[in-house]
This record gives C-alpha cells, structure tokens and sequence, in this order.
C-alpha cells in the first residue's frame, strides 16, 4: 500500500482489571513494525454509551465516525461463557454500514482454547453484517500467566509468527476492499 491506512484495533472488554489491556499493548507494540496502518485504538469504556438503541445519542455519533473511517478491524476478544462479551456485541449491533465492505481479524485470549470459541461465534455475526473476516488469527491461552503489566509477552516466537500472517493477509483483503470500496460502494450495490 502507497498511502497508510486506516486500521481499528477494538478492546472486547470493558471488565474491571481486565487481560484486554495488557494484550492490546502487546498487539500495538508489535503494530508498528507494519507502518502501512495507521492505528486507531477503540476502547468502549471511553465511550459514554447508551444502554438502549439511541441512536440520536452523540456518544453513539462519536463511535459511528471512528468506525465509519477504519478501512479495516482487528477485535481483541476474550472468550467468556464459550462466547464472546457482551459489550463487544453491543459495539457490534449499534451498526451496520461502518463493518459493510471492510477486513476483520482477530487478537483472542482465554482458557484452554485461547478465545477460539469467541471468534468463530463472531465470524457469524460479521458475516451478517457484511464484513470479510481473516482466516488467520492470534490466540494466547492462559494469558494471566503470559502478560505482564506493560503488554511484554514471555516466549513471544509464535505469536509474532500469527501476527506477521494475519497482518499479511489482513493488508491484501484491506487494499482489495479499498479498491472496490472506491470503485463502487457497498451501500450502493443493488438487492
């Protein structure tokens, strides 16, 4: 890509002490060996957001622009219940045209299954909203024990290997989008 573009990296978390802040400061440390992105960090506890679906609210507004300008995701997600969070899929369904058109890749942590569980719920829900989703993706089992304080990772060799292919595959599908995105609109597309 000539011109960097735009890439938000969401927290899926907004419980008190949560794991999400250490992986996030792992993921943007790392993110800036790939200054084809510009990053725009979106955590939902800096939002003021309504309970109901108010969308006349100026907090839901604020979030729509950051949204509505990424060319591209990445959700960091922890796995809760098998499932992902609540205030993640609240984030999801205030919208549907800011996701329409655009790549989405995925940070997950947890238990045993490192937050797979999570994204292959969120894949679905993605789908219906029109987004492509990157097969690629970087899972951390047991982050408590991987994490400190600063986002540092203890033997971090595989996990930069996931992020240097999903950040591969999450450029291409971001260019492709951006050429067709420019070309044509999704909204425009007929039904």
């Amino acid at each position: 890509m000539k011109t960097p573009t735009r890439l938000a990296v969401i927290y899926g978390s907004t419980r008190e002490g949560r794991i999400c802040d250490r992986v996030v400061k792992w993921l943007t440390q790392e993110l800036v060996r790939f200054p084809q992105f510009d990053i725009d960090i979106i955590d939902p506890l800096d939002f003021a957001l309504p309970v109901s679906r108010d969308m006349a609210h100026p907090e839901i507004d604020r979030l729509a622009g950051r949204l509505g300008m990424a060319d591209a995701f990445i959700i960091v997600t922890p796995e809760y219940n098998h499932s992902f969070t609540a205030s993640l899929k609240s984030i999801i369904d205030f919208f549907f045209e800011p996701w329409q058109g655009k790549p989405v890749a995925f940070v997950s942590y947890g238990g045993i299954s490192g937050g797979l569980r999570a994204v292959e719920q969120l894949r679905l829900v993605f789908a219906e909203l029109h987004a492509v989703t990157i097969r690629d993706s970087v899972s951390f089992t047991a982050p408590w024990n991987r994490f400190d304080t600063e986002g540092r990772l203890d033997n971090p060799t595989d996990a930069m290997r996931l992020l240097d292919r999903m950040m591969a595959r999450l450029e291409w599908w971001t260019r492709a989008l951006v050429t067709a995105r420019s070309d044509c609109p999704y909204a425009d597309i007929a039904a």
